[in-house]
């Protein structure tokens, strides 16, 4: 009997004690803004044309949209993966009492050095391209850059959880939970989103002279500024007092 009295004395004693410790916890919450440099653009390309029979009008396109993966090819930063077409479509428009055939196909193309994207616009519209969109500045690693801030954004909280700590007459504990959000967002993506090339390619054999040729010398690569991209990190985060 005196050894289970004594059992329950020592349970008493411990359970209270570890339970208050459990409980001595403080909670922050901390946020990182920084702004990093877009190294990645993105300019799309479309080619359309009127022929009179559908396969006229596939076969122009085609030929056309070959010389403008050409050229995007040939502009500094794009690399081998970096060129993605999309659809296809062919169809009929009516005009006048005879029907003809439109058709049209799109392109992405993606350069890794941003300050090219005028030039890589430039390139795309004296190869042939009928309509361009972009560029699109945007940060190429979004991860890297979001992890980078992530860590920050917790070191700032456990500094923020330390001084708390030492304000109650505690130390910092080892962190009991982390949960973390945020973002990148490029800066000026609805203003980069709009068209920007004013190229005016001479029409094809005007003078003699090839529609590629004519309008490698009537455009001129518009100005481009790459701009920045903000990355927001937050991280709440649960620390032990000891």
């Amino acid at each position: 009997m005196r050894r289970l009295f004594a059992f329950f004395v020592l349970v008493a004693l411990v359970v209270p004690a570890g339970a208050s410790a459990a409980e001595r916890t403080v909670s922050v919450t901390a946020t990182v803004e920084r702004e990093v440099p877009n190294d990645t653009a993105e300019v799309r390309f479309s080619v359309s044309k009127e022929r009179p029979g559908r396969g006229a009008a596939l076969r122009v396109v085609a030929q056309r949209m070959k010389a403008v993966i050409a050229a995007a090819q040939g502009i500094a930063g794009v690399g081998p993966g970096d060129v993605t077409t999309g659809p296809v479509s062919v169809r009929r428009v009516e005009k006048g009492k005879r029907p003809v055939y439109r058709a049209s196909e799109g392109v992405s193309v993606v350069t890794h050095q941003p300050e090219a994207a005028g030039e890589l616009i430039a390139a795309g519209v004296a190869a042939g391209a009928t309509g361009t969109r972009g560029p699109t500045f945007f940060v190429g690693d979004r991860e890297a850059a979001y992890n980078a801030a992530l860590v920050e954004a917790l070191e700032k909280a456990k500094t923020k959880a330390g001084l708390l700590a030492s304000a109650a007459g505690a130390s910092l504990g080892p962190a009991i939970t982390i949960t973390e959000g945020g973002a990148v967002t490029p800066i000026n993506e609805a203003a980069a989103a709009e068209p920007v090339s004013k190229c005016v390619a001479a029409p094809e054999g005007s003078h003699g002279v090839s529609r590629s040729a004519a309008g490698a010398s009537a455009c001129a690569a518009p100005p481009v500024k790459p701009g920045r991209s903000t990355v927001t990190a937050t991280v709440n985060a649960t620390f032990a007092l000891q």
